[in-house]
């Protein structure tokens, strides 16, 4: 790969990773690239023109994996450190400690802050990113990507220039278009939609959790209240979402109290997230990463975009360009992920089982709040939600933990005493 030109379509995390882990393979090799990232936003401005849309939780093992990379998260850009969910259902409150003090929990935002600013404008992870990828040796293009062809090899077509590319790292997750011409063959993820939102954290909120919800409005998979320093995002997932969605959301939950009189919504969207992985998301001389590839069932997203920028540019680098390349070096990490999802399905299926049952939920409830009691390490129940509502261990890892005797046998005693 000595001399040549790598083009990465989009300049969100998994761009600049994929830019940032190409850039170090490069290095230690002693090969010289040409890395341009094509990103048309500032992702410094406040409000949809510099925002990637996500409810901006960075997992442990997303943070393990800037570390590795020699990166640091400036303290500006930590809006919060997280130490804990609090589960609400039928007006109690179920609190899930963090397990493990090295499994640190941060949020963030993505862009620069709410569309209506109170105050100073926030600090951007995103923005953080893709200038620590230009800092070691990527170019930022700042112009959107029109089209990508094939011409013997991937031409980038822009508004007013073409690049010829000896590889096309594609990283424009699933909330824009794939600029690929129908001879790559790619077919994007399947999706399901989201509501989000922002408004200002009352001073009584804590400033260190995510508060979850459920089931209210009719077809909520899951709602969560994620504090951001002076704000609060809000962050819904489930079945015909719109923005309105929010403020029913706020009314149904009985939290207009709670979150005062201020203003309910200072920067609304509504995006997809990626539920299947894509079809066909490599071929010759091009590849696909992050959500435009696959990505966590629900969860951390972020740290999805990492390793499999991560698997993607060791292939590239280590193997080659070609399509069998990417075959034998990238595709077995991308079917991992899909893999892990299933458990990841039935978790939440069987979540879903509970919250539909008031003799489970009862159960459920008592040894949840058995296991506050108990030293860390013996909190099973505590550690299957926090790593379901985090994304920060494998779901298969989780679920096998749930089935298992230990589990099984808290909830048995759970049930027993809830009858």
């Amino acid at each position: 790969m000595d001399g040549a030109r790598v083009c990465i379509v989009g300049g969100g995390p998994a761009g600049s990773f994929a830019a940032l882990h190409l850039l170090r393979l490069a290095k230690e090799r002693g090969v010289q690239l040409e890395v341009l990232i094509f990103e048309p936003r500032d992702f410094s401005r406040p409000g949809p023109g510099g925002c990637n849309r996500c409810a901006g939780i960075l997992s442990s093992r997303l943070l393990r994996g800037l570390d590795s990379l020699g990166l640091s998260l400036p303290k500006e850009a930590i809006q919060a450190e997280l130490h804990a969910y609090a589960v609400y259902l039928d007006g109690q409150v179920v609190r899930i400690e963090r397990p493990d003090p090295a499994r640190r929990i941060v949020s963030v935002y993505r862009g620069g802050g709410p569309r209506l600013q109170v105050g100073e404008p926030v600090s951007s992870f995103d923005d953080f990113l893709l200038a620590q990828a230009c800092a070691h040796g990527a170019q930022h293009i700042h112009a959107r990507v029109h089209h990508v062809e094939w011409a013997d090899r991937p031409v980038v077509l822009t508004a007013h220039e073409h690049y010829d590319a000896d590889l096309v790292v594609l990283a424009t997750g699933v909330n824009s278009r794939a600029p690929l011409s129908p001879a790559f063959g790619y077919r994007p993820p399947k999706t399901e939609s989201m509501a989000q939102d922002e408004i200002m954290r009352p001073a009584s909120w804590p400033a260190d959790q995510v508060s979850v919800f459920f089931r209210k409005p009719p077809g909520l998979t899951f709602g969560a209240l994620i504090a951001k320093g002076r704000y609060l995002s809000i962050s819904l997932l489930g079945r015909g979402l719109t923005r309105d969605t929010v403020s029913d959301f706020i009314e149904l939950q009985g939290l207009d109290s709670a979150l005062g009189s201020g203003p309910t919504s200072l920067c609304g969207c509504t995006p997809r997230i990626a539920v299947r992985p894509a079809q066909k998301y490599y071929g010759n001389r091009w590849v696909a990463v992050g959500d435009a590839a696959v990505t966590r069932l629900y969860k951390d997203g972020i740290g999805s975009a990492f390793y499999t920028a991560q698997s993607a540019m060791q292939a590239a680098v280590q193997q080659g360009v070609s399509q069998r390349a990417f075959q034998d070096a990238y595709a077995a990490h991308c079917r991992h992920v899909a893999r892990d999802n299933l458990y990841g399905r039935m978790l939440f299926r069987v979540w879903s089982r509970v919250l539909g049952s008031p003799t489970l939920l009862r159960a459920w409830t008592g040894t949840m709040r058995s296991e506050a009691s108990r030293p860390a390490g013996q909190r099973v129940h505590h550690r299957i939600l926090w790593g379901m509502f985090t994304g920060d261990e494998l779901y298969r890892q989780l679920f096998w933990l749930a089935v298992g005797p230990g589990s099984l046998g808290s909830l048995a005693r759970g049930w027993w005493n809830a009858r």
